[in-house]
């Protein structure tokens, strides 16, 4: 099974990735990011008029994340999670309407109010950049009209509560959460910082 969590930037895609897999046996976090950034400092810069701000413009990159997660998909015997954005139509078909077509996927997206997605983006100093404003209202068009998939209202609900609402509707089992509220924060602090970018 493949699990998209999608959403606008701010919603908590990354957190609750990572929050998931500590709950689930035999579960992996991809991150297709990482081609972008591996695409972003190994391309000349003249390749920059292509991206236009923003790495899912290159075809490479929808065609190797393609690949990849089919590769990982094929060949791994557990829970594949990938938290990303995508808001493109064409994008969202090239990468998850195929993925669909070969593989068991639950596609969510995180959704939350404009005003609370600006609070959270604060927290981490990127509520004044005007690229990630244009792309909170870009998603929330985009998941009203255009993206299918399974909207999950999150703005009232805790990370958890969105871990364990994602594993009542794809019927997973989720190990039992022993760890202090303590070990929680700290563990999701370690995710914030090692995707500090």
């Amino acid at each position: 099974m493949i699990i998209w969590i999608n959403g606008s930037y701010g919603s908590g895609k990354t957190q609750t990735a990572y929050e998931l897999q500590r709950r689930l046996d035999n579960s992996y976090v991809y991150d297709p990011e990482n081609i972008g950034y591996f695409l972003d400092k190994n391309l000349p810069t003249e390749f920059s008029k292509i991206k236009q701000g923003n790495f899912q413009n290159y075809e490479l990159w929808r065609n190797f994340n393609y690949e990849i997660i089919s590769y990982i998909a094929s060949n791994y015997d557990g829970i594949l999670i990938i938290p990303m954005t995508i808001i493109n139509k064409q994008y969202y078909d090239q990468i998850i309407g195929n993925l669909e077509k070969k593989f068991d996927v639950k596609h969510f997206i995180l959704s939350i109010d404009k005003e609370t997605n600006l609070k959270r983006l604060a927290k981490r100093f990127d509520n004044k950049n005007p690229w990630f404003i244009e792309q909170i209202e870009l998603s929330e068009k985009a998941f009203q009209n255009d993206i299918p998939g399974i909207k999950l209202k999150t703005d009232n609900l805790s990370i958890t509560e969105v871990v364990e609402l994602i594993a009542k509707k794809t019927n997973l089992e989720l190990i039992e959460d022993k760890r202090t509220n303590f070990q929680k924060k700290l563990d999701r602090i370690k995710t914030q910082i090692k995707h500090i970018r």
